[in-house]
């Protein structure tokens, strides 16, 4: 009998869970690879292959490593990064679109790819800390916002925010560890 961990997650062993889950990251995913490819034809394979995949490796996924969006966003990059270098073995592809486009929006969509990938994997672990640490990171860091005016819309002291600041990065550092999230 498999282990509880390595049992598939009841949201896609059945068609209406993969309709679900399509429901609720389809758009988001297609976004996503229309923002790393910049043809929409090629995102809309990109989410199809990625649910296709999800599907396929259902039995390998474990929830208790990352939530369903997470993984299939890891999912739909490699998908993403599959489909450059089909094009990049592939020079007849890139007659299909012009040159220079192709070549100033490479680099970007590299950078532009591995930003977006990190926020979501930042998203993912900042719902795995306490609400209280959360929120100070979320002001303090994300939003950049001065330790005085953050303490005083949350009604405590400087120096607990500092303390929450300060604890909820060591969670954080944590929970991206057990996410097997590198630097």
């Amino acid at each position: 009998m498999a282990s509880p961990a390595s049992r598939p997650d009841p949201v896609l062993s059945r068609e209406d869970g993969v309709r679900a889950a399509y429901a609720a990251h389809g758009d988001e995913l297609y976004r996503l690879a229309l923002r790393g490819l910049g043809d929409a034809g090629a995102a809309q394979d990109v989410v199809q292959e990625t649910f296709l995949r999800a599907w396929r490796a259902r039995e390998r996924y474990d929830s208790s490593r990352a939530s369903l969006r997470t993984w299939l966003f890891e999912i739909a990059r490699n998908v993403v990064i599959d489909t450059h270098r089909a094009r990049s073995s592939r020079p007849w592809l890139r007659g299909l679109a012009d040159h220079e486009t192709l070549e100033r929006a490479a680099p970007e969509v590299a950078d532009g790819w591995e930003v977006l990938m990190r926020r979501v994997l930042v998203e993912e672990a900042l719902r795995r800390i306490g609400d209280d640490h959360r929120r100070a990171l979320e002001e303090t860091y994300l939003a950049d916002r001065p330790y005085p005016e953050v303490a005083a819309e949350l009604g405590i002291p400087e120096s607990t925010l500092r303390s929450r600041v300060f604890y909820g990065l060591k969670a954080l550092r944590v929970v991206m560890e057990e996410m097997e999230v590198t630097s």
